[in-house]
């Protein structure tokens, strides 16, 4: 009797049984053998033996300074335990510093997104010479943390400066920017939003550029306003970059060191005494190598928990 197509035993094409062979005998050529692991470990050994004596032997041991007292010198005096950890977490000092770190943190990451979204919108239009503006945007990037700083403490020169200029010609009272607790922190933020915008803009330009252009011309034929394809097409698009650069901006402006050393010293009266500024005027000012290492424990653990939270909170709306 014969079987109905439905009933009849499915066959293998013979195309399908030559491919699985093939893909058997490369592997058989890539399987490893005992001397392999000297050739990883030839290869991995100078990656692995930098990220041990830079990487991993300053974490263990900062982590171990931090549960003893040190002398001057650095040397271990006294186990104390979490008591160095206790002492900072109940300094009113020391938590003023952490509430000015965390207000630093929120305004340049939030400004240079910002700023780094409209410029790369407006730099994304197909305008007669927007290359130019494209590349003074970025122009940051190349630019150091010295010249940077220089450039900016004679921009906010209060005898000099470009803005005390613009402050007597339009009759305006003058602002004390790095005398002024308030002022001073501001001039910080914004001389840190000016480094890295360029790289911002940059990259959200570019996420920009690959936004499927059938979109825009579809929301234009729906009769669309810009406002709503900036925030309905384009934000939704480039969330994934966005994502990034606001992990990138968060990490960085913890890191902030650089300015607030050549620009305010930590000053005036620690308005802008950063926790990696801080860091430093413990271990080489004062001595205190423990304190210091409690301080950087901390300061990882919070960079580790808000750039945990970022993850959590903004990678719900990525969609790669």
């Amino acid at each position: 009797m014969l079987k109905s197509p439905a009933q009849s035993t499915p066959t293998t094409p013979p195309s399908v049984e030559k491919t699985k062979s093939e893909i058997a005998d490369q592997e058989a050529k890539f399987t490893l053998n005992a001397k392999d692991k000297y050739f990883a470990w030839a290869f991995l050994g100078p990656s692995l033996l930098i990220l041990g004596v830079f990487i991993f032997y300053p974490m263990v041991k900062t982590l171990y300074l931090s549960l003893f007292l040190t002398n001057t010198v650095g040397k271990t005096t006294v186990f104390v335990g979490l008591s160095n950890y206790i002492n900072l977490l109940t300094s009113a000092d020391y938590l003023s510093s952490l509430g000015v770190t965390l207000f630093y943190v929120f305004a340049v990451t939030i400004i240079t997104i910002a700023l780094g979204l409209v410029l790369a919108n407006l730099a994304s239009k197909r305008l007669p010479g927007i290359g130019i503006f494209r590349t003074l945007f970025s122009a940051t990037m190349g630019v150091s943390v010295s010249v940077a700083a220089i450039f900016w403490l004679f921009i906010f020169n209060p005898s000099t400066g470009f803005l005390s200029l613009i402050s007597t010609w339009m009759h305006l009272p003058q602002i004390p920017w790095l005398t002024d607790p308030t002022a001073a922190m501001w001039a910080v933020i914004v001389t840190t939003v000016w480094m890295n915008l360029g790289f911002t803009f940059l990259i959200l330009l570019g996420a920009m550029t690959s936004v499927p252009t059938t979109l825009y011309e579809a929301a234009n034929i729906e009769g669309a306003s810009s406002r709503f394809q900036f925030f309905h097409i384009t934000i939704p698009s480039i969330f994934p970059t966005l994502f990034f650069v606001s992990i990138i901006t968060l990490i960085e402006s913890f890191k902030s060191f650089g300015l607030i050393d050549l620009m305010t010293k930590g000053g005036p009266t620690n308005a802008t005494n950063m926790l990696v500024y801080r860091i430093y005027k413990d271990a080489f000012y004062s001595g205190n190598y423990a304190q210091a290492s409690a301080e950087s424990i901390i300061l990882t653990i919070i960079i580790a928990l808000f750039t945990l939270l970022q993850f959590k909170v903004l990678e719900k709306r990525v969609n790669y």
